[in-house]
């Protein structure tokens, strides 16, 4: 669509919106690169996990899966890099 970049990103402002096949959740207490690092490897560890977005200025984390994501599972996988997934994103 004419809102988005070359890049694929929105120049709009509004709400990127996730590629298909993906869910964005929100996760709080992420800050810097090593958060990205962490949340990235623990979900992409996951099975049926093709692809993870961390955004840390939003604060959420788009999740590629090959199927309906377990958002219990991503949830702990999160939980486990010392974060906390609040839902899925709006």
């Amino acid at each position: 669509s004419s809102c988005c970049t070359p890049d694929g990103s929105c120049s709009t402002g509004a709400a990127a919106t996730a590629p298909e096949g993906s869910t964005v959740y929100s996760v709080s207490g992420m800050t810097c690169g090593h958060c990205r690092s962490a949340v990235t490897e623990a979900v992409g560890a996951l099975a049926g996990v093709r692809s993870v977005g961390v955004d840390l200025e939003a604060g959420t984390v788009t999740v590629a899966t090959d199927g309906e994501p377990d958002d219990a599972l991503i949830a702990e996988a999160v939980g486990d890099a010392g974060y906390e997934l609040t839902g899925r994103a709006g």
